[in-house]
């Protein structure tokens, strides 16, 4: 469990519930409930019916709440499955959201069976989402945002191990960015994590929208398939990713004509790139922001940069790199560091 708020911040949190309900200070007690890799904590408060929110503190210093807001209003007034918001002091940084219950999609992986039934349902979800949110006032997912998400392997991985980028990567890096921009746009949740899904009975709620942009409909997709919870087979992969496709091109989302094997290299590259995004950002999360745990996520995702770079065989020589030089470098940091 995270660290709590601070007690100022927190009393206020309390103070401004309370006003808003009419409630005696005294009766309003809330209990934290969750955070995440940012400064947002999450506290659970109860009503006097027995009805219980969520009340979201995001310190305005440190966090921007209004793409929250305008995201989770504009996708409630698309029929999309988010918390509704009850209200916000954006000043402050507190919002009231409804109460999802405690239950990620990610407890729901009782075994192989039902880890691959309710990843089919997600990505229902995910096909109802592209279909539905609108793209208009979200950031674009440009070259220039691409390059930044894939500067944090050599700026925080790289250099935490001491070793010079290799003479591969600018063009693999290019490669990358071409390929998220040659598919179309779509709305992109940019966080389509089983940590991100909330379940209630069979029904799956999104949050944790506020950086969404206008991307590459590949992204969320690979964000579920190749996340922190899972490394599916070769083959199960492939299905997954192909059965994407046709429904998506059955909904006019995709073109019509986009081959298989074009939509299996974007797929790939897509991966390959949050991949390298996701080793940049767990050390920076560790080194730079003092955060437990994200260093013994690291091989989870080395593993999903090899299967994503398996389908891009013109990038051999960064491959090579990444297992004899990388690839041990790591295992040694990581031995140094304590961690299994």
């Amino acid at each position: 469990m995270p660290p709590a708020a601070s007690a100022p911040r927190l009393d206020r949190l309390r103070h401004w519930f309370a006003a808003r309900h009419g409630l005696a200070l005294e009766a309003c007690d809330p209990t934290l409930a969750a955070g995440d890799a940012s400064f947002r904590r999450y506290y659970r408060a109860g009503l006097p019916g027995g009805e219980t929110r969520i009340l979201m503190d995001a310190p305005p210093a440190q966090e921007d709440s209004r793409p929250f807001v305008a995201i989770a209003e504009a996708w409630e007034a698309a029929g999309l499955p988010v918390p509704h918001l009850y209200g916000a002091d954006l000043e402050a940084g507190f919002l009231e959201l409804q109460d999802l219950g405690d239950t990620p999609l990610s407890a729901c992986f009782d075994d192989e069976a039902s880890a691959l039934a309710w990843h089919k349902r997600a990505i229902a979800l995910l096909h109802r989402l592209q279909a539905a949110a609108p793209t208009e006032g979200l950031p674009a997912y440009d070259a220039a945002l691409l390059g930044r998400e894939l500067d944090l392997f050599p700026d925080w991985c790289l250099s935490w191990l001491g070793l010079p980028t290799p003479p591969s990567w600018p063009a693999l890096r290019q490669a990358l960015i071409d390929a998220a921009l040659a598919q179309p746009r779509v709305a992109v949740h940019r966080d389509f994590d089983a940590m991100n899904l909330m379940v209630q009975g069979e029904t799956l709620t999104l949050i944790d929208f506020q950086d969404a942009v206008a991307g590459p409909p590949s992204y969320d997709l690979i964000s579920l398939l190749r996340g922190r919870y899972r490394r599916f087979d070769a083959a199960t992969f492939s299905a997954l990713v192909d059965d994407f496709r046709e429904r998506a091109q059955a909904e006019g989302r995709l073109p019509a004509d986009l081959e298989a094997a074009t939509w299996r290299h974007q797929v790939d590259a897509m991966a390959a790139q949050r991949a390298l995004k996701v080793l940049g950002i767990f050390c920076r999360l560790t080194h730079r922001d003092h955060k437990a745990g994200y260093l013994a996520r690291l091989p989870h995702f080395l593993d999903h940069l090899r299967d994503s770079l398996a389908g891009l065989p013109a990038h051999g020589d960064f491959r090579a790199w990444l297992e004899g030089d990388f690839a041990p470098s790591l295992t040694a940091a990581l031995a140094r560091e304590g961690v299994a």
